[in-house]
């Protein structure tokens, strides 16, 4: 069982710039699980899941093999807490597995084959076809307390920040590395055809719409393979 802390605003303060310090998305997700496991009272496992879809769960930070298998039992089985947060865009909470009657098939499995008793789930954050959730898992019942709710909100809330953050530099790094093999397409293309910037990068649209590729592979592979005569066919 985890040991509780009293975390106050100024340790929260010192949780989000410790998450938004993470390097990537990744590390982001790992370091918000352990935290979660760390500060919230009676959680022996976390996980950050995304919903795709609806329906499909896809476990992206796990403290344990406990969380993995509970998201699998709830894309399986197409219910659980993970899923009715995503779906009802609520924070979920089931005192004892052994008992609940909203998701039978998945509380039946959950307690009996992961020894997992109470859950709290919480939603992070919505995308344009995916949706977040920080799930809470203990191994005793009546584990998460109204105290323990509010520290997994106020971490959660912490947890929605760092991640959209980390997925706004990753998504700014991919477009720079884009931006760069487009312009050295280009270079190759303006110096081995003896045509302007425009007319080379034209030329890379054509030939993306003609392949139904995205401009920047076109370019990664003028970069690779140089210009072959069959890229332009």
């Amino acid at each position: 069982m985890s040991v509780h802390r009293d975390y106050s605003g100024d340790q929260y303060a010192r949780i989000a710039r410790a998450l938004s310090n993470e390097l990537g998305v990744a590390a982001t997700h790992e370091s918000a699980t352990s935290t979660a496991v760390e500060i919230v009272e009676g959680c022996d496992h976390a996980g950050i899941s995304l919903v795709r879809k609806g329906r499909t769960i896809d476990t992206v930070a796990a403290t344990d093999d406990t969380v993995t298998r509970a998201d699998q039992l709830q894309s399986t089985t197409g219910q659980g807490p993970c899923l009715q947060t995503i779906r009802q865009q609520e924070t979920v909470y089931s005192s004892d597995l052994r008992a609940e009657e909203r998701w039978p098939d998945w509380a039946r499995e959950a307690s009996s084959s992961l020894g997992v008793r109470s859950v709290l789930t919480l939603q992070l954050f919505v995308g344009d076809d995916t949706m977040g959730c920080l799930s809470l898992y203990s191994d005793e019942p009546h584990a998460f307390g109204m105290d323990d709710r509010v520290s997994a909100h106020a971490l959660a809330a912490h947890v929605a920040v760092a991640m959209t953050a980390a997925t706004d530099q990753a998504n700014m790094d991919s477009a720079l590395v884009n931006r760069t093999v487009i312009g050295q397409a280009e270079g190759m293309m303006m110096q081995g055809l003896q045509i302007s910037a425009d007319q080379a990068f034209a030329a890379m649209v054509r030939i993306s719409q003609a392949r139904n590729m995205k401009v920047h592979r076109v370019a990664a592979e003028i970069v690779k393979k140089g210009l072959r005569a069959e890229l332009f066919d």
